[in-house]
């Protein structure tokens, strides 16, 4: 896991922001098994979505990952990764800090902040639009243009 993580600090498993489909396709979705993370292991790094169903089976999963799907560039973009967690019997730690009760939606900030808790699925407009009214990813639209 900590070589996982590595990678994904060190950006190797994420495309730049703004980046477009390559030579070697489209992004892939930054998904993750969350049953062994640390969440301060993302702390200014990343932001988590989590995502809780007490099985894969549960249609609300299965509809949410399809969600996240539809716009895999714009979660690059907002140095999103996808975490998921369908086993209420392993106690994970991420059950254990942000105990979900059935299917649940967390959004995380950068800063380690629980932003956002949904007991429904919701679609990657409404997501990209909650993120990008956080003050972090605010001063990152702002330092950005600076550049430009």
């Amino acid at each position: 896991m900590k070589k996982l993580l590595a990678l994904v600090i060190a950006g190797l498993l994420a495309f730049p922001a703004g980046a477009a489909d390559t030579a070697e396709g489209p992004p892939e979705l930054p998904l993750f098994e969350g049953g062994d993370v640390d969440l301060k292991e993302f702390l200014w790094i990343k932001r988590p979505i989590v995502v809780f169903a007490d099985t894969p089976n549960d249609p609300r999963f299965i509809q949410q990952m399809e969600l996240l799907n539809d716009d895999i560039q714009a979660l690059v973009t907002r140095d999103a990764i996808v975490l998921t967690d369908t086993d209420p019997e392993a106690k994970s730690e991420l059950r254990r800090l942000l105990r979900p009760r059935g299917f649940s939606l967390v959004l995380i900030d950068k800063d380690g902040g629980v932003k956002l808790r949904k007991p429904a699925p919701w679609d990657m407009r409404e997501i990209r639009r909650s993120i990008d009214k956080w003050p972090t990813r605010q001063q990152e639209i702002r330092d950005r243009l600076g550049k430009e």
